[in-house]
């Protein structure tokens, strides 16, 4: 099923850097909802200061994508090393840089959202703001 192989992909990337990257999901996520609710009940006092703040939204995605790529850059480096020392055939290593990019794939899949989320609540808040 789709959640065996989710878990499966969580394992493989790596428990720790999904893990943070789980979480800098559902931070993002937070805020979206948070700063939806306040368009939603119209509670957009200022509206300068209230962009600013829901510009954080791309900025929690950005931290996830290079999150991601950190994490993959580590991996590679650790793999690298042990190959190096042992000597890997050419099927071994596109397996090990398929595994590695799980991470920098998840990432970018939360930027993606990051910046999706961010878009249609700007146009919320500006057509809010405007009352149109």
């Amino acid at each position: 099923t789709i959640v065996r192989i989710m878990i499966q992909l969580f394992n493989q990337g790596g428990p720790i850097f999904m893990g943070l990257l789980t979480i800098v999901f559902f931070i993002m996520l937070a805020l979206s909802v948070y700063r939806a609710m306040q368009i939603a009940n119209k509670h957009i006092d200022h509206y300068t200061t209230f962009m600013y703040q829901l510009k954080k939204i791309k900025s929690v995605g950005l931290f996830a994508l290079v999150l991601g790529i950190f994490a993959q850059l580590l991996g590679l480096y650790k793999g690298l090393s042990v190959m190096q020392s042992i000597g890997v055939s050419p099927a071994l290593f596109a397996g090990g840089v398929k595994v590695s990019s799980i991470p920098t794939l998840y990432g970018f899949i939360i930027f993606l959202l990051a910046y999706l989320i961010w878009f249609g609540l700007d146009y919320a808040a500006s057509v809010t703001a405007t009352g149109e």
